[in-house]
């Protein structure tokens, strides 16, 4: 019992990053919080049923499908935020404001029309700043095969974000 206490207090220190991850995509900070919460309960009670090597991701998985659901309760949209990103540069004039505010908007919805696994690597990528092993670990996929999927959702997002 003392090693899996030693387990979950451990994991418990990488929840800030599916906090982050949460928010990021739209959740409430309280909801974030929320989440996070039950799904280390949940984690606590499953303990004996999960691959100690997969339970970050595991972890994870449950956080976003708990987000997800909240969202079917609540019929809101799942969009991405931006609202915290800073293009501000002291030698800006106002015009330039209304066109970072544009591009900011276009990114928005360019991301919000990728399959979710894309979207879900290129905001941890860019957004969270995740090396390749995290996001490999996070998603509970090979380093390899994080590198693959991500060139394909840069791809996918310069095609589309070339149509806007």
């Amino acid at each position: 019992m003392h090693s899996q206490e030693e387990f979950v207090r451990a994991l418990h220190k990488k929840t800030d990053v599916i906090y982050k991850y949460l928010v990021k995509i739209g959740a409430a900070p309280k909801d974030a919080e929320d989440i996070v919460q039950e799904s280390l309960y949940k984690l606590m009670l499953y303990i004996d049923s999960i691959d100690p090597t997969k339970a970050y991701s595991w972890l994870f998985r449950v956080a976003i499908n708990q987000y997800y659901d909240l969202c079917r309760r609540q019929n809101k949209e799942i969009q991405t935020s931006f609202e915290h990103l800073e293009f501000v540069d002291d030698s800006f004039l106002p015009e330039d404001f209304v066109a970072q505010d544009e591009m900011r908007k276009e990114i928005q919805v360019t991301l919000d029309q990728l399959p979710p696994l894309q979207k879900q690597l290129l905001l941890l990528k860019y957004e969270m700043e995740l090396s390749y092993a995290d996001m490999a670990e996070l998603l509970n996929l090979n380093p390899g095969t994080v590198k693959t999927y991500l060139f394909r959702a840069r791809q996918t997002f310069k095609k589309r974000y070339k149509k806007e």
